[in-house]
């Protein structure tokens, strides 16, 4: 049915927009609130509203994103940015050419003030990787580094200028290294955008240790290491029969905000169902207290809510830390 140019604009609820665009409703939440991605409209309810311009800038945002680009460095891009960039970002990482062993780590050369030290506490948080160089003086490195046959450079830099670029492939080449990854405290959205390529990943400061084994890991296009078998989740109810709860509402925030490396939307779906699971559970809650013939069968439900939330808790931890989302 054609739509005349009197009628009003359609307008699509953020569940319709998740479905459409596959970002999860934290995350939109999360975007809108940090970046002001988009600025939607709201209904009598104050259920947010979003046009199809929203839905069609989100969808490309979300295109750059998994494609590597920072969520910071396309969220005040205009539609035909967004198009351009899709157009001319950088050469695809070549991904297919290299080869995926899943047992070997990652040789990793690290140049900085304060990271290496961070590094050197790290322990298990960056298994797979093999630090064979770690220098605070960039001639020390540089007389260092080359002999260890590094396969990536990691790089800390206070901020980021024009002269950046060159300065990291200039130790990238010398060192032989394939990928470098620029841990930076401040720098211009088209500085890091320039820096974001097949050959180098910004990551700004501070960085967590699973954060940075991604990045390393993910530059050559090695796969994670396995993960050592887990003991079956503990459902065992504390005194009022409810399982403790893991995650709180930030740290869900953060992980539906990352960027998975899996090819799928697994970890930005748990996020949402345990999000959903525990909302229910506080709704039970409150139902157990309004009628006296009531409580019974809410607390019931309350706790039957909370151990399916314990469970999907349970799928969440494993699936994060298999894209290495928390630390």
């Amino acid at each position: 049915m054609s739509i005349s140019p009197d009628d009003p604009e359609p307008m699509y609820r953020i569940g319709t927009v998740s479905r459409l665009t596959g970002i999860a409703t934290v995350t939109l939440r999360m975007w809108e609130r940090r970046y002001n991605v988009v600025d939607p409209g709201r209904s009598s309810g104050r259920n947010r509203l979003y046009s199809r311009d929203d839905i069609a800038r989100l969808a490309l945002i979300k295109r750059l994103v998994d494609a590597g680009h920072s969520i910071s460095t396309v969220a005040g891009l205009t539609l035909v940015q967004l198009h351009e960039r899709l157009e001319v970002q950088e050469k695809p990482r070549q991904l297919a050419a290299l080869p995926v062993r899943v047992l070997t780590p990652v040789r990793v050369a690290v140049l900085g003030d304060a990271l290496p030290a961070r590094i050197a506490r790290a322990g298990s948080e960056l298994a797979g990787l093999a630090i064979v160089a770690s220098q605070r003086e960039r001639a020390r490195f540089l007389a260092d580094a080359p002999a260890q046959e590094p396969q990536v450079l990691v790089i800390e830099v206070p901020a980021l200028g024009p002269e950046t670029a060159a300065g990291v492939e200039e130790l990238r080449q010398a060192c032989g290294a394939r990928h470098v990854v620029i841990v930076y405290g401040f720098g211009r959205r088209a500085t890091v955008a320039k820096l974001d390529t097949a050959y180098s990943t910004p990551l700004r400061a501070p960085v967590g240790m699973a954060e940075l084994r991604i990045a390393c890991r993910a530059g050559l296009g090695v796969a994670a290491l396995p993960l050592p078998e887990r003991q079956p989740v503990d459902l065992t109810p504390s005194p009022d029969g409810i399982p403790q709860r893991r995650y709180d509402t930030d740290t869900l925030e953060r992980i539906a905000a990352s960027t998975p490396t899996l090819a799928c939307e697994c970890p930005h779906h748990l996020v949402d169902l345990v999000a959903g699971l525990s909302a229910f559970e506080d709704y039970s809650a409150q139902c157990e207290n309004r009628s006296p013939e009531d409580a019974a069968l809410h607390h019931w439900l309350r706790a039957t809510t909370a151990q399916a939330r314990a469970l999907m808790e349970e799928a969440l931890t494993r699936v994060a830390e298999a894209e290495g989302l928390l630390r």
